[in-house]
């Protein structure tokens, strides 16, 4: 393990350790999908068993959590901020709060180093390295791999912009150094221009074979593309970050994986324009007939299925994205409740044989989980931001996202 995470809790009540651990399980699953759910994590062992340290008095808990993280720095500060997001124990209020997040390796680093000057400090004159010229030699090959300032105009880039046949072009500096660190030394940054392409981007794009322009994944990313293209620059391929993320914060994975997922120009405005008149007809008057969304049935099944849903529903999905709020709906589309995503399983395992849920739309993740546990409860639709790894359907519930909805 790399990081501990710290924190200390307080709940107006008098709680066990297992109740503090399942309402931290209970309270993050599908938050950011199953690839934050903690139970995955843990299976993979990319955190650690949580250990809680607990005190009660006076009808009041307080104590302390330690979760061991293998993960990164931004996923590992993502998990502390989910646990940190808990507000209840059992039926009590309660509150968590982040005190540090401890990096283990720095004990083990100062050990070393420790033991490195007690090395250099018994080593025999005669044997004596020049710490200098090691130090020299290090830092050389450190620097093949380092931000340069690049032509008249000293745009951040990476060593290779000359010498290699392709050419990545980026939004800003913070963007060169994130790929320099996954190895890609073909990059250079346009500064966030606005409007001006430096001089020195179109002439190196006219000397090179292949030019890629990788794009930040929103709105910025579609207007520095505009930009390129106003202003004459050579481009032959588009490369995009994940919907909402920025290419300065992608992991080497997620590099490679929108790397290999480039397209030509032409294809990529093509989608840019599908998608932009699928947009325009989900945001068609009310006056529009019921939407209906008609999908595959499962491989069991030889009928479709169609949901007819009005278009006041409609209005109201539009507005879920970005909330992490669900709404439950009855037979006819009236709204029965509106819910937080992360308290929808508890919902439906308390669901009586009489309820009057019909239909949910969140906006999370569909898991096997929740599938199966909506089909326990005969609810005929699940539509979710996405759908995770889903490895048995059952036939009586239809899934749907809600990308499906909006461009139906």
């Amino acid at each position: 393990m790399k990081y501990n995470i710290v924190l200390k809790f307080e709940v107006e009540g008098i709680v066990d350790k297992p109740d503090v651990i399942g309402a931290i399980f209970g309270q993050t699953e599908n938050l950011f999908g199953e690839e934050f759910d903690l139970r995955e994590l843990q299976d993979k062992g990319r955190l650690g068993r949580i250990y809680v340290n607990i005190n009660t008095s006076k009808n009041k808990t307080e104590g302390e959590i330690i979760i061991p993280s293998n993960l990164d720095r931004i996923e590992t500060a993502l998990i502390a901020a989910m646990v940190e997001n808990v507000d209840k124990v059992g039926p009590y209020n309660a509150k968590f709060k982040l005190v540090e997040i401890q990096d283990i390796r720095e004990e083990k680093i100062k050990k070393i180093i420790d033991r490195a000057k007690e090395i250099l400090g018994t080593w025999t004159k005669e044997k004596t390295l020049d710490i200098k010229e090691v130090i020299y030699e290090i830092s050389s090959a450190v620097k093949a791999g380092e931000l340069i300032e690049y032509g008249p105009d000293r745009l951040p880039a990476g060593p290779d912009v000359d010498k290699d046949p392709e050419l990545i072009i980026v939004e800003g500096r913070a963007d060169v150094i994130n790929l320099l660190r996954y190895g890609y030394k073909n990059v250079i940054a346009i500064e966030g221009a606005t409007g001006k392409i430096p001089q020195t981007i179109i002439d190196l794009a006219k000397q090179k074979k292949t030019v890629i322009a990788f794009l930040d994944g929103d709105h910025g990313g579609d207007l520095i593309l505009k930009e390129l293209l106003a202003n004459n620059v050579k481009i032959d391929y588009v490369a995009r970050a994940p919907t909402g993320k920025e290419v300065e914060e992608l992991t080497g994975k997620e590099i490679n994986k929108s790397l290999a997922n480039m397209m030509t120009v032409a294809q990529f405005l093509k989608k840019q324009q599908e998608a932009q008149q699928a947009l325009k007809e989900a945001l068609a008057p009310e006056s529009q007939p019921p939407v209906v969304v008609t999908k595959p049935a499962v491989e069991e099944e030889v009928k479709e299925i169609t949901i007819k849903i009005p278009q006041n529903i409609i209005e109201e999905i539009k507005k879920l994205p970005g909330t992490l709020e669900g709404i439950m709906f009855d037979d006819n589309w009236n709204p029965v409740e509106r819910i937080q995503v992360r308290d929808i399983v508890q919902r439906l395992e308390n669901l009586g044989e009489n309820h009057n849920i019909s239909y949910i739309i969140f906006d999370g993740v569909i898991t096997q989980r929740l599938l199966d546990l909506a089909s326990a409860k005969n609810i005929k639709a699940l539509v979710g931001a996405r759908i995770g790894g889903i490895s048995k359907r059952p036939k009586n519930v239809e899934i749907l996202t809600i990308t499906d909805l909006l461009t139906s």
